[in-house]
């Protein structure tokens, strides 16, 4: 997991080993959460640091923005709501204590904030 994925600045997933048909499948779903104060989906930000997929179910593991996100509840139940949805077991979200910081965030993003 420490190695990046190409063209973006988050860890692959073990999912995208192991199968990663479900792993796109769910990255493009994931998309369509949005942080509602950055504008940015939780993909483009690099919230999603990894992901476990087995024939019982998944386990997502996120970290959030700052640690007293207001939006973050929603947010959470949002990923595991839309994860179920795009992988079709039931999914857990592990919660990580890692501290967020702009240099997750996709290539290229940061400039329009002239952060790079």
């Amino acid at each position: 997991m420490e190695n990046g994925k190409p063209g973006t600045n988050r860890p692959a997933w073990e999912a995208e080993e192991t199968d990663p048909e479900l792993a796109n499948k769910l990255k493009k779903g994931l998309s369509d959460i949005t942080d509602p104060e950055l504008g940015l989906n939780v993909i483009q930000l690099g919230l999603i640091r990894n992901v476990k997929i087995d024939a019982d179910g998944a386990i997502v593991k996120m970290i959030l923005t700052t640690p007293f996100c207001p939006y973050g509840p929603s947010m959470l139940e949002s990923v595991r709501q839309k994860a179920e949805e795009m992988l079709e077991r039931p999914v857990g979200i592990d919660l990580g204590m890692d501290v967020w910081d702009f240099s997750m965030m996709e290539e290229g993003l940061g400039e329009d904030w002239g952060l790079f």
